[in-house]
């Protein structure tokens, strides 16, 4: 990967300065909501923001990242892939939309939050609107940043109202409508400025039909869904099946987490339009000791830090009601270093097309979380919870490694020439898809298409 280290820090500042102010937004609405609401409403909108995250995933379905590689691959298709990842990005939000409200329904909840967290969650289907993979994938790392904090602001500000003028749950769904609606527009007035110089033609349409087709991207979609159930299905399972201030104390603990993150979220994120044109040989050099050691090296650091430091925190930025939250904060410490790798290896193995592999690492990992938590949440609450997360954060690891061996196999003189898609003889382009395992001999490097290289 031919980047120098300079400009992958100017693509992580551009990216970075909005993914900086949308998790500020974010933690100062946890904050202010610990400090003048208490642990029951911080649980009852942590419950609401994890169903909605679930929405993306659902609403992308891997046409986030399919979507933003062949933004990349192929400029001059713009206009038709985003008609065609669009399209389907409806339809998701429209089918999701029940399971929300039949979460809602078996959430242990008072009847006001629960009309509360089904409608807050169904709003954030309106991401459906948003062309923000398309902006990734051309590599417009500012707006996408930037846009990342409109949400975050607008319910930030609902909150602020709130606090003066009463009326809480019905100002943050004012705040989260506001918020998906100004995204979605910000994005469609980049498409519009945008359209004639990167959707005027149309090139390799058949190919990119192709590879956007369901049996395609649905491994892409259930990796990337299996992936975020990996991470958040203990907080869902715990609304279910404890109290909303076992949510609330668990909550704050992996709200800390979360924002630890932020800085090497951004890094994988970065990296990923550049590791999906690497060949076979800069892969192999990707995954090399050196490198894995340390990522866990640095996850052990900033781990130990916080867990020293975790009492004066939680009381700093949620109050003292938080601090039967400590126990749970110095269990998901630990699960860092092990995030910066799974995250690492994950990000990159997708972007490689190993969409399959990280599908069976990972609903491996969630099923053993799903069961574990089955077991210890009834018995031991939220300290059942992040146990079981660092257990399977393991588990997932130890998944990963073992598929990360297909990729130090690949023979290394194969270089780019497993393409996503190779012209036939008359010109005509046949997609060679994004499948791990691939007919090499039925494709052929094209000058007109950029290398798009799978392992």
């Amino acid at each position: 990967m031919r980047t120098s280290l300079r400009q992958l820090a100017l693509s992580m500042v551009r990216l970075g300065a909005g993914e900086i102010l949308a998790r500020a937004c974010s933690i100062a609405v946890i904050i202010l909501l610990g400090h003048f609401y208490g642990v029951i409403i911080v649980g009852v909108y942590a419950l609401a923001m994890s169903v909605s995250q679930y929405m993306m995933p659902v609403i992308d379905f891997g046409l986030r990242h399919v979507g933003a590689r062949l933004m990349a691959r192929f400029p001059s298709s713009a206009s038709e892939i985003m008609h065609h990842v669009q399209r389907r990005r409806f339809a998701m939000a429209a089918a999701a939309v029940p399971f929300v409200l039949l979460y809602a329904v078996l959430a242990r909840l008072p009847l006001d939050m629960k009309i509360f967290l089904f409608v807050f969650a169904a709003i954030s289907g309106m991401y459906a609107l948003s062309l923000e993979w398309a902006a990734w994938g051309r590599e417009q790392l500012r707006l996408v940043g930037l846009a990342k904090a409109i949400v975050p602001a607008c319910v930030l500000l609902s909150l602020l109202i709130a606090l003066g003028s009463g009326h809480l749950l019905a100002w943050l769904i004012v705040g989260n409508l506001v918020g998906f609606s100004l995204q979605g527009l910000v994005f469609w007035l980049w498409w519009r400025r945008h359209q004639s110089e990167i959707g005027a033609q149309d090139h390799g349409v058949a190919g990119v039909v192709e590879s956007l087709a369901w049996r395609r991207t649905s491994i892409m979609g259930l990796a990337w869904l299996g992936n975020l159930a990996f991470n958040t299905v203990d907080m869902l399972m715990l609304g279910i099946m404890a109290s909303p201030e076992q949510v609330g104390l668990y909550s704050a603990a992996y709200r800390i987490l979360n924002q630890v993150l932020v800085t090497y979220y951004l890094l994988t994120s970065v990296l990923y339009p550049q590791l999906a044109r690497q060949t076979v040989a800069e892969r192999v050099r990707m995954l090399r000791p050196r490198i894995l050691l340390a990522l866990a090296a640095a996850g052990v650091s900033i781990a130990t830090v916080l867990a020293a430091f975790r009492a004066p925190v939680l009381t700093l930025l949620f109050g003292r009601a938080f601090l039967a939250g400590t126990p749970l904060l110095l269990l998901l410490a630990w699960c860092l270093p092990l995030d910066f790798l799974t995250a690492y290896l994950s990000n990159a193995y997708i972007a490689w097309g190993m969409e399959k592999k990280v599908l069976a690492c990972t609903a491996v990992a969630a099923g053993s979380n799903i069961a574990l938590n089955l077991y210890g949440i009834p018995r031991y609450g939220a300290t059942g919870a992040a146990v079981n997360t660092l257990i399977s954060y393991a588990i997932f690891l130890a998944c990963l490694a073992w598929a990360g061996r297909e990729v130090s196999r690949t023979p290394a003189n194969l270089g780019s020439g497993a393409e996503l898609a190779a012209y036939t003889p008359t010109g005509q382009v046949r997609p060679c898809g994004f499948s791990t395992t691939i007919n090499y001999s039925r494709c052929r490097t094209s000058a007109a298409l950029p290398a798009i290289t799978t392992s």
